[in-house]
């Protein structure tokens, strides 16, 4: 196999995600990461043996794309542990760009442009303090109760309902919405498009506030346009707890729906994530669950000693 070099493949997988609907600003964040890696790759394999390779992040050079992309597992992990220690890059941070990475590598492995693709082996660094705190579905009805306002309490109601983004919410037009079949139409990341589920009670809420409108947008906001996602932050900041955002009633829809369920996969569709990993940051260990468990297989909750 004729060995394929950057600069090869990164204008093909870019267009790539173009044809994939990724914004313009995660298509740029992920070259920008190839380049950068391309780089080091670069100056890894012309460096005087036993020299470190301190390739400087704003130094690259089409010569640098000119290099194999095919790399060795071992080389992607020197690379981010280089990145930490010598720049200080944040894990979330390094996490980003392992995934830039991992959907290039992989994209060349489909296209058969390498043999091997190094990034499954790849370690992620911990982010600590990554669970995020939430509402329980209690406190939730409860912070519901507390807005007066028509229109606002339906926008916290609809995010915790449905479990969409702000973004998604803000776009959503009252056409999107199927009073019979109860599901709203929401157009997700890269333009997907995936149908939510909606309960009785918040359509019955919905259809008073539209009234007898039927096309336009279900929030109105300046110029006939949808309400900005800034207007839906500051109706949090005015009525939630401290540090409760629409990010983290979406958790707590996805905490509420897998507890209830332990489907993870549907958690993951209703969502709109395209990994399965991506899911997994939101959910907790059910405490009533594992207080089950616990009683029943552990040995000295049973009673003592006795075997099983």
């Amino acid at each position: 196999m004729e060995k394929a070099s950057f600069s090869e493949w990164l204008e093909r997988f870019e267009n790539y995600l173009r044809m994939r609907n990724y914004s313009p600003r995660t298509i740029r964040s992920y070259g920008e990461t190839v380049r950068h890696f391309a780089h080091y790759v670069w100056v890894c394999r012309h460096a005087p043996p036993g020299e470190s390779p301190g390739c400087d992040a704003g130094a690259f050079t089409s010569s640098s794309l000119q290099t194999a992309a095919e790399v060795p597992t071992a080389m992607v992990t020197d690379y981010f542990t280089w990145l930490a220690e010598q720049h200080a890059y944040k894990p979330k941070t390094l996490h980003r760009m392992i995934s830039s990475l991992s959907s290039f590598y992989s994209y060349l492995y489909a296209q058969g442009a390498v043999a091997a693709d190094p990034m499954p082996a790849v370690e992620r660094p911990r982010i600590k303090n990554q669970e995020l705190k939430y509402l329980k579905h209690n406190q939730v009805m409860r912070l519901l109760r507390s807005i007066e306002d028509e229109r606002d309490r339906l926008i916290v109601r609809l995010i915790y309902a449905t479990g969409v983004r702000v973004s998604e919410l803000c776009t959503i037009d009252i056409g999107d919405i199927d009073f019979d079949e109860g599901t709203i139409r929401v157009r997700g990341k890269g333009d997907k498009i995936r149908m939510v589920f909606v309960d009785d009670e918040t359509l019955a809420e919905v259809e008073g506030y539209i009234g007898n409108a039927i096309m336009g947008p279900l929030f109105e906001g300046q110029q006939g346009k949808g309400i900005s996602p800034r207007t839906v932050q500051r109706i949090f900041r005015r009525y939630a707890p401290e540090g409760i955002t629409p990010h983290k009633i979406r958790h707590s829809y996805a905490s509420e729906l897998y507890r209830r369920s332990h489907n993870l996969r549907v958690v993951q569709e209703n969502l709109g994530h395209s990994s399965i990993k991506t899911t997994e940051i939101y959910l907790h260990t059910d405490i009533d669950e594992r207080r089950r468990v616990y009683q029943e297989y552990f040995p000295l909750s049973n009673g003592g000693d006795r075997r099983r």
